[in-house]
This record gives structure tokens, C-alpha cells and sequence, in this order.
């Protein structure tokens, strides 16, 4: 038995189409996490703001409240869909993302929501790092015209595997995240993202197997499909990368459920061969791990 993954599991990213009626895509969202769980998924996962269009003009008109939790469903239709999909699968769900507003403090986030088979929060994440770029010619963006990042780092508790760490998109470029997730003992890493056309092609792959070979776990990016009549182009690519930095899933940019299986044995098989958590050197340099910094589940 691996000391982080404890027994094997099988891990689904849902790909997932969605269009501008939040209803439907609610819907369509779960049908995709019913027909995972049937083809042997323990854990599910949706994409970046998987309840409606991407980008700085939609997060207002799909944002929903979700503190005090839990929500009325007049206040989170997503919170209480989620919750009713993770039960109905019996499987834990990576809620992808969806648009969070604060009454209280009267900001936005970009906010994912996990829950257990049966049906209870467990996490939430915040997006720590706001995507904000400008790549001339090609694509300029930037959430924090609407978007506060949040402030906490989000292990996740599954009892019979283990922890896992969630976080959004562009958090993946910044690797303390995921160094200080490893090292407290998650044996994965996921990553809801919808990265573009620009983006994608250049680091999505790259960013997914250097977590992966940096820390010796797996990682997880599921991205929404791409829709070239949407106003933002997601990359695709949903990809399960393994401890070795193998890519032993992906699909393209269409709609489709990514299905890999998860074991401990590999996780425990790099880091016998290539022992570099006990070769570490934080006498020359520090443990970010060690600091201080924000968790939360």
C-alpha cells in the first residue's frame, strides 16, 4: 500500500460543452458525471466555470452567493446541483468552477466546490493567482478586472485515498502551490483550467508534467470543450500526467470524458527510483512547506 494513494482509483475529467443557459448546462453537466460514474469513476471532475461562458463579461450575470454555507438554492443552483450530482453518482466531485459573488464583502471570486458521495462540501478553493496577461497580437486578459483572488492553499481529505490538492487554472504556473501540496502528503494535483488557443498550445502540457515530475504525484487538468463561435477558446486537452511525468491520458479539444487509473504503486515506484523528497537541500535553500502560509478544505 502507497503511503499518500492507499488503494487504486479511477479518476474522470469531464470535458465538458457549455453555452449560455446555466440551466442546461447544469443539466448536461450532470448527465456527463452520471455517465462517468458508470464507466467505474470514484472521482469526477468539471471544468473552469463549467455553468457558463468564460470570461469578464459573463462572471457578474453567473456568479452565485455561497457564504453562509450552505446556500439556499435560490442563492447557488450550481452549489446544490453539484451537491445533488456527487450523491447521485456516489463518487467525489471537483466541482470545476463557477463565479462567486460576496454580498458581505461585495467582491467576485473564481471559486470550486468538492464534495463527497454523499453529497456534503468538503472544499472550497479560491483562485489564488488571477489570470492576467498580455501577449501582444495574440491575447490580452485580465480577471482582476472583476475577480479578487483568494487566499488559501485547498487539500482535500478523501478518507479512502487519500488527499488530493485543488486549484484553478492559472495557479498552476506558480509552483509553490503545488510543492507545498506534495510535500504535506496529497498524491494528486487537479487543476480545472480553461486555458486559450494561445496559452494552450504553448504551456499546457508542459505545465501539467513539470508539477508533475517536480513533485512525484499526479496531475489533472480538465478544461472545458473548445466552442470556436464562443467569445473565449478553450484550449481542450484534458490530460492525466503520472509521477513520471507520462501523459497516460488525454483527449483532444471536442467533448469527452477523460478516464485514467490512479495507483499508488507508481507514485512509490518514481520516488524510490528518483529520491529526491530525501534529497532535498534546505540548508541551502528553504522548505516552502515549512512556511507560513494559508490552508483550508
Amino acid at each position: 500500500m502507497s503511503g499518500v494513494l492507499k488503494k487504486p482509483v479511477r479518476l474522470a475529467l469531464v470535458q465538458l460543452a457549455t453555452g449560455a443557459d446555466k440551466s442546461r448546462n447544469l443539466s448536461h453537466a450532470r448527465s456527463k458525471v452520471l455517465e462517468a460514474s458508470r464507466a467505474g469513476a470514484s472521482i469526477v471532475v468539471l471544468p473552469e466555470c463549467f455553468n457558463g461562458p468564460y470570461g469578464t463579461q459573463f462572471f457578474p450575470k453567473y456568479a452565485e452567493t455561497l457564504l453562509p454555507s450552505p446556500p439556499s438554492e435560490e442563492q447557488s443552483p450550481s452549489y446544490h446541483a453539484l451537491s445533488g450530482m456527487a450523491k447521485e453518482a456516489n463518487a467525489y466531485l471537483i466541482g470545476g468552477s463557477i463565479p462567486e459573488y460576496s454580498p458581505k464583502t461585495e467582491k467576485y471570486h473564481n471559486t470550486s466546490l468538492t464534495f463527497s458521495p454523499k453529497g456534503d462540501l468538503l472544499a472550497t478553493h479560491r483562485k489564488v493567482h488571477l489570470f492576467d496577461i498580455d501577449i501582444p497580437g495574440k491575447i490580452t486578459f485580465r480577471e482582476s478586472e472583476i475577480l479578487s483572488p483568494g487566499n488559501k492553499i485547498t487539500l482535500v481529505d478523501l478518507p479512502e485515498y487519500g488527499k488530493l490538492a485543488v486549484a484553478i487554472c492559472y495557479d498552476i504556473r506558480f509552483p509553490e502551490l503545488a510543492m507545498i501540496a506534495a510535500r504535506k502528503g496529497c498524491f494528486g494535483l487537479v487543476y480545472p483550467g480553461a486555458f486559450n488557443l494561445t496559452t494552450g498550445a504553448l504551456h499546457w502540457k508542459l505545465q501539467a508534467r513539470a508539477r508533475a515530475v517536480d513533485n512525484q504525484v499526479y496531475v489533472a487538468l480538465c478544461s472545458p470543450a473548445r466552442d470556436m463561435n464562443a467569445s473565449y477558446n478553450a484550449w481542450g486537452h484534458s490530460m492525466v500526467v503520472n509521477p513520471n511525468a507520462e501523459v497516460i491520458a488525454e483527449t483532444e479539444e471536442k467533448e469527452d470524458i477523460v478516464y485514467a487509473d490512479l495507483d499508488g504503486a507508481k507514485i512509490d515506484e518514481s520516488r524510490k527510483g528518483i529520491p529526491i523528497s530525501t534529497q532535498r537541500r534546505f540548508d541551502v535553500y528553504p522548505d516552502v512547506s515549512e512556511g507560513d502560509f494559508m490552508s483550508g478544505g
